[in-house]
């Protein structure tokens, strides 16, 4: 009896703490093998994007100045190889992992020194 009271006492106060009963086996680690693989040049290998970073740059018209975008997101983690997306017009990406979901990452799109656009890639 007293043993049970104890287990009962116990998980009310991890609940009373907002603590988990069974905490998980397993947390989801980035496939960082795979994001390198993209990579062209590994710049900052613990650049990580935070929330508050990546609220900032949605606030940021595209078309605006690279250093505009740059000031924001600070080092990628990486550049990928550049593309060809408009005739006349080399597209350079750079890789942000983000900090609150390690398994995704942000893609900035630039065309010269102007910011053209970003999305998302999940590993």
């Amino acid at each position: 009896m007293v043993v049970g009271g104890s287990l009962l006492a116990g998980g009310y106060l991890l609940a009373a703490f907002g603590l988990p009963f069974n905490l998980p086996s397993s947390v989801p680690k980035p496939n960082t093998k795979e994001r390198s693989l993209l990579c062209s040049e590994i710049v900052e290998p613990k650049a990580v994007l935070s929330r508050e970073q990546l609220a900032q740059l949605m606030t940021v018209p595209e078309r605006s100045q690279r250093s505009k975008v740059q000031e924001i997101v600070k080092q990628p983690y990486c550049r990928l190889p550049g593309l060809s997306i408009r005739v006349g017009a080399t597209t350079e990406r750079e890789l942000y992992p983000l900090s609150f979901d390690p398994q995704t990452s942000l893609l900035v799109l630039y065309e010269g020194q102007t910011y053209v656009g970003y999305g998302f890639k999940r590993f």
